[in-house]
């Protein structure tokens, strides 16, 4: 590569040694061959060079993603300057102010650890950036040590705070409507750092302003404390560890040892809904009782914060406490509980059977049938069966299988000759799994796959071919997921997550999608909801979570 680098208007740099690597970029020393004045600014003599390959991923086809958020954030607020940005031979190239050590490095040179006062300043301050950041309409999306960066040592902006790396930022507004953007979960997507990024990162949500004060939270944890408790996970299925971890970890036991801000602050962070718009100014008075009241002696600049203070008198405001206190979620104590779906329909006949035994399975069943019910639903608590049967079914003919192979295929083949298809599924903990297969379903094709994980990637390929998922189950970690062609329904969607996704399923509901699968490891719950082709004539769905079997509640 050659080592000199002019772009746009700029001077002539010379390339020297390597800063790191940001996003798809790497960032280079650049030093003008010739004149320049400054240590800072577009004629600094030492500025910081932003190399992207144009065939990298944050390259598609054209400038990389990164320079529109540039244009969009100049002049924001802790975000450094672009002076020059243009190409030359294969690279896409910034021209920025250098800047001094992150807040790794600090870290790493103060023996791993940092004060709680040291870490309360850069809280109020990433706050303020963060805020200003947001009201510019975008999410940073890789909030982590690394990516805050100190002035230049020596320079009059030593303290000051920067945040660089804009390659992850999305945009939480949308830039024509100035509405939220929609929520969506896509489980297969993670962007971010796996160690910082919030539970929803994880989870595959789309990001909002909550996930980058989620990020900063587990960012001062771990500058004070010097780990965080899921470091040291390896393998394929990391991520899939960690946010394990994240959900089961409570506030008190990540926070021991740190002051009570920090723990006040994880606890609001982590209970925001998805478009909620945070408290900037009461997140940051939680720590002013941490912060060194004289300036001079303030390991960092935090004239972001102060400037919110001073609009009120002072730095931290009285709030009124007019807010409901929340119900904590991430208690990180795990519980067993039945999730039960009611939908409205007109009357019918329904009974319900629970605690069966493998071997009384078979009279509930004739019972039933002889009284003209089909079985619609069958589930699986502690090796034993549950089952609904009832006349709004609309099926003709109906076989069962209870089998010690989870899904057993040869039968299900079988059944397919004859015209029979999966209507319901359940697995036990032991492995054995209860298929039910119904004639008069208006399916034309299935496909079903077992899975270690929750099979996305599968789902979602299917779904391209004109699937949908039908129904699913899980026997111990394994998952089962029936998939069908001409299910009825329009669109489809899935709530994956380690606890029950409340929010997620109360968005879903109100933009017309109602569940109609659901099946739970000791884990991770997932829940399926599909929009009808056919109106129905009453939609409403109810849930119900209890810890035994709700049969008071059902009658």
């Amino acid at each position: 590569y050659s080592l000199q680098v002019q772009v746009g208007s700029s001077p002539v740099y010379r390339l020297e040694r390597k800063l790191g690597k940001g996003g798809f970029g790497q960032v280079y020393v650049g030093r003008r061959t010739s004149g320049g004045s400054d240590r800072i600014g577009p004629d600094a003599i030492e500025v910081a060079l932003k190399l992207e390959h144009r065939n990298s991923k944050g390259c598609n086809y054209g400038p990389p993603y990164e320079w529109q958020v540039y244009n969009s954030l100049s002049g924001c607020y802790g975000i450094p300057s672009v002076h020059y940005k243009g190409r030359q031979g294969d690279f896409y190239i910034l021209v920025m102010d250098m800047l001094g050590p992150s807040l790794w490095d600090v870290w790493n040179s103060l023996g791993q650890s940092m004060s709680p006062n040291m870490a309360a300043c850069i809280a109020v301050e990433a706050i303020s950036i963060l805020e200003k950041l947001h009201l510019k309409g975008f999410v940073h999306g890789d909030v982590k040590p690394e990516n805050f960066l100190l002035g230049l040592p020596g320079s009059a902006d030593e303290k000051k705070l920067y945040l660089i790396d804009l390659g992850l930022a999305s945009r939480w507004k949308d830039a024509q409507s100035g509405q939220h953007v929609d929520y969506d979960q896509r489980p297969d997507v993670f962007r971010g750092t796996i160690r910082y990024a919030s539970v929803h990162a994880h989870l595959g949500r789309t990001g909002s302003r909550r996930d980058d004060l989620e990020s900063l939270a587990y960012t001062l944890i771990f500058l004070i404390k010097g780990r965080l408790p899921w470091q040291g996970y390896q393998g394929d299925n990391k991520s899939f560890l960690v946010c394990k971890k994240k959900m089961a970890t409570s506030p008190e036991l990540m926070c021991c040892f740190c002051p009570a801000p920090f723990k006040q602050f994880l606890e609001a962070v982590t209970n925001m809904k998805f478009d909620e718009e945070p408290n900037y100014v009461k997140l940051i008075s939680f720590f002013e009782s941490l912060i060194e009241p004289c300036t001079p002696l303030r390991p960092i600049r935090i004239d972001g914060a102060l400037k919110v203070g001073q609009k009120r008198g002072r730095l931290v405001i009285n709030l009124e406490e007019d807010e409901q206190p929340k119900k904590k979620i991430r208690l990180g104590s795990p519980a067993t509980q039945w999730i039960s779906v009611y939908n409205a329909r007109r009357p019918m006949k329904q009974r319900y059977h629970y605690n069966v035994a493998d071997s009384r399975l078979r009279q509930h069943v004739e019972k039933g049938n002889e009284d003209g019910l089909f079985i619609s639903c069958v589930a699986s608590a502690a090796n034993l069966w549950a089952l609904i049967m009832d006349a709004g079914t609309g099926f003709t003919s109906q076989v069962y299988e209870l089998s010690t192979v989870f899904l057993h295929k040869d039968w299900i083949m079988e059944q397919w000759e004859k015209n029979y298809y999966i209507s319901s599924i359940a697995g036990a903990n032991n492995g054995s799994s209860l298929v039910v297969m119904s004639k008069g379903t208006p399916y034309t094709q299935q496909s079903y796959k077992l899975s270690e994980s929750f099979p996305f990637k599968w789902i979602n390929k299917k779904w391209k071919e004109g699937f949908h998922v039908t129904s699913m189950t899980t026997a111990g970690s394994c998952w089962g997921v029936v998939m069908s062609r001409n299910s009825g329904f329009s669109d489809q969607v899935v709530e994956l997550d380690f606890l029950y996704p409340s929010e997620g399923i109360h968005r879903r509901w109100e933009s017309g999608y109602r569940i109609t699968s659901m099946a739970a490891t000791a884990d991770q719950a997932a829940f399926i909801l599909s929009i009808p082709k056919r109106k129905m004539m009453d939609e409403t769905q109810e849930t119900l979570r209890t810890s035994a079997f709700p049969s008071t509640h059902v009658k």
